[in-house]
């Protein structure tokens, strides 16, 4: 039902309240309102995380965004959600109550791959673990709900985005319904939803109803009755999934709405595309994609259908990911029991103006007062960053940035990021000279987007780099080199470094970048992530291949070498992801070995929802592919053995992964890599040790590491192991 062109932000009238001005902080007791002169609260956020007034915190962001319009807006952070009454410490908005669980989804930030329960917190004070319940959005919704008989409630971040249709649930190991559904709330919000909120928030200020509101972009809702006059197009018009023998197809196509000769599976161009690569689904050819946009909503298959069919699911995901180009994308709309989920397409992109603004707002940079001297794990890590652009066009099949933030990059204007240094600089307690970061979901993607706009109005790739990098794609990183060589020329500053990722394939597209970047913003280690070394697994994660990184590694040895400096790249690697064989971990240990490798901690894949990869894991399909019942299944390590030992492979060094291993090797019929040469994996087993294993003993040897973020020691060469440690910011990528 999203058909309008968005409206500027600052094109709003500003609504009455903004004559009380700019809060110190938005307030979160009864007190601090009273000490800003409010009667009560326009907007109330919840949120599962401290309460950090700085733009890389979701709720600040949200919160000050909806201040610059005039609005009145509270916090209620990490409230006590076993009653209502801690949702009531702010008294009823007059608009809605806004949730979210923070920003990491709530059963990631509670549990690590293999389900154990982490013992900390990144994002509460002194790292406490417990202060948010599980499935957050979930529960803080239905207790507002409870606090106040009637009242709005808008949900949204990370974990209401990666829920907003049926979805694999990996903790229960079932489907669950969109979260629309479970939480009870009157409208979902996903991905940067600034632009969405704005809206929202004047149109209920003027009056109009919450059940009304059925055109924002970037909103799911469940419509009172579908629209008459749009057109329904069966998702399996557009991607076939095959049928079932005993089940007959659920989507039966009316005679008037069949599809003509011209239409995708009849035209001979489609056909000629292989299951070898990952084959874009194609919107209907008789019609045009952009005015059919405006006019026709796609069904799903139902909550239903997709829980009790793997290969529909598959079919549903695939079809979901390719509506995802905000230039063409069209409504979703998924049945759950008699009601429907609408789903409109994806926000517009903010403008560089407009991005800037986001970023430039009053925020006191440090969390809010009633911490006293707290420490707050995640803000220590971002204190002193700047985020300089949002998205990520890379496409990973287990990444959730894509799916949240959108696949067009988003960049602030230089000037703007200049600004946000020298606030640091004059601002931030503690600051010291050093800038942690300059960088967003990865380091190299500033400005970088499509070389043409009529070209990426019509785009329906999932990645732009896989599995080659677009001709389209501008992969020029002098406007990066630029602002790097503007940032460090700030008085006051000593030290820039680059702490995010490095898209290092995009990369060696310019070398003048990675000089500049290895000679005077890499602080001994660079992070990267290969993730694998093998073709296969390489492939279901969307990933380039190895030889990729042995140029970038060249490369970066180099420029470090030039440059008088010893630095090293720290590479991430994923065990168990799907379409991973134990040969195949194998051969990465081996690697590791040769390449001087010893990780730290370790990181099996984690089936976040609704990511491509969680797709293969569920139905064991490959939905970057055509699809049918007979397609070739998805090798899929699931059990907890397996998993281990993928892990144990990534630590082929720890001794207490050696027994593990030592089996495996015997299995596959591999004896030849044990022993204590250099081209072995792991050495022979000791006679006392062979006598001690055979003797009974309850203790778990092989029990893996209560952690999954991926971290590194130095390599071998350099006996000095330095920990690396892992930003909490990064989870979302697994």
């Amino acid at each position: 039902m999203s058909t309008a062109t968005p409206r500027a932000q600052n094109d709003y009238p500003k609504y009455w309240a903004e004559c009380y001005g700019t809060a110190p902080f938005l307030p979160t007791s009864q007190k601090e309102m009273d000490e800003l002169g409010w009667d009560s609260c326009d907007i109330i956020m919840v949120t599962g995380d401290a309460y950090v007034d700085h733009p890389s915190f979701g709720m600040a962001v949200i919160g000050r965004t909806l201040e610059a319009q005039g609005f009145r807006v509270g916090i209620i952070s990490q409230p006590d959600w076993l009653s209502k009454e801690p949702f009531q410490v702010l008294g009823e908005p007059n608009l809605y109550f806004g949730i979210t669980s923070g920003n990491m989804d709530s059963m990631i930030n509670h549990y690590t791959a293999d389900k154990r329960i982490r013992s900390d917190d990144s994002y509460t004070p002194n790292a406490e673990a417990g202060k948010r319940p599980d499935r957050a959005v979930k529960v803080y919704s239905q207790r507002c709900k409870e606090a106040y008989k009637g009242v709005t409630v808008v949900i949204g971040g990370i974990e209401a985005s990666l829920r907003r249709i049926a979805h694999y649930d990996y903790w229960s190991d079932k489907v669950r319904p969109s979260v629309l559904l479970d939480s009870k709330a009157d409208i979902l919000l996903y991905g940067n939803a600034e632009r969405a909120m704005v809206e929202l928030s004047h149109r209920l200020a003027r009056g109009d109803n919450i059940k009304d509101i059925n055109d924002l972009r970037g909103s799911a809702f469940i419509p009172k009755k579908l629209p008459p006059d749009w057109l329904e197009v069966d998702s399996t018009r557009l991607d076939r999934p095959g049928v079932v023998a005993p089940i007959s197809n659920p989507y039966d196509v009316p005679k008037d709405q069949q599809q003509d000769p011209s239409s995708c599976e009849s035209n001979p161009a489609n056909q000629a595309q292989t299951e070898e690569t990952p084959q874009p689904v194609r919107f209907i050819s008789s019609l045009n994609a952009a005015e059919a946009a405006k006019n026709s909503y796609i069904r799903l298959p139902s909550y239903e259908k997709v829980k009790n069919d793997k290969v529909l699911y598959a079919h549903a995901s695939r079809v979901m990911h390719q509506e995802t180009n905000p230039y063409n994308a069209q409504a979703l709309v998924q049945k759950h029991g008699q009601r429907e989920v609408w789903i409109n397409p994806p926000p517009i992109p903010l403008s560089t103006e407009e991005l800037d603004n986001t970023f430039e707002l009053p925020y006191q940079r440090v969390p809010h007062p009633k911490y006293g001297d707290a420490t707050i794990p995640a803000y220590e890590m971002i204190r002193f960053s700047i985020n300089i652009m949002r998205g990520c066009f890379g496409g990973c099949t287990f990444c959730s940035i894509t799916e949240h933030e959108g696949r067009i990059i988003q960049s602030r204007s230089e000037a703007s990021i200049l600004r946000e240094i020298e606030a640091v600089r004059d601002k931030t307690p503690q600051f010291s000279g050093s800038i942690s970061d300059l960088g967003g979901p990865t380091a190299n993607m500033y400005r970088l987007n499509c070389k043409s706009d009529e070209i990426q109005e019509v785009c329906r790739r999932p990645s732009c780099v896989f599995p080659k990098i677009c001709e389209n794609l501008i992969t020029d990183h002098s406007h990066t080199t630029q602002l790097y060589r503007k940032a460090r020329a700030i008085p006051g500053i000593k030290r820039i470094l680059i702490a995010s990722g490095l898209r290092y394939d995009l990369a060696v597209r310019d070398p003048e970048y990675v000089k500049e970047l290895v000679t005077h913003h890499v602080g001994g280690y660079l992070k990267i992530a290969p993730e694998h070394t093998e073709a296969e697994p390489l492939a279901k994660m969307m990933k380039p291949s190895v030889d990729t990184y042995y140029n970038f590694k060249q490369m970066f040895d180099r420029f470090s070498k030039e440059a008088g400096k010893k630095q090293f790249l720290i590479p991430y690697f994923i065990a168990a992801h799907p379409g991973t064989r134990d040969e195949d971990m194998l051969n990465l240990g081996l690697w590791l070995k040769r390449e001087g490798f010893r990780l730290d901690q370790v990181q099996n894949f984690y089936p976040s929802p609704m990511a491509l990869a969680t797709t293969m894991y569920h139905s064991e399909k490959n939905p970057l592919q055509k699809l049918s019942y007979k397609s070739d299944a998805v090798l899929t390590p699931k059990k907890g053995r397996q998993r281990r030992l993928h892990k144990a492979f990534l630590r082929y060094h720890d001794a207490k992964n050696w027994p593990e291993i030592r089996e495996a090797l015997k299995k596959m019929g591999r004896t030849d890599l044990i022993g204590p040469g250099k081209n072995q994996l792991v050495p022979e087993e000791s006679k006392s040790a062979h006598r001690k294993n055979n003797s009974p003993s309850p203790v778990n040897k092989t029990r893996p590491s209560s952690q999954d973020n991926a971290s590194i020691k130095k390599p071998i060469q350099d006996r000095k192991r330095k920990n690396i440690k892992r930003s909490p910011a990064t989870r979302k990528r697994t």
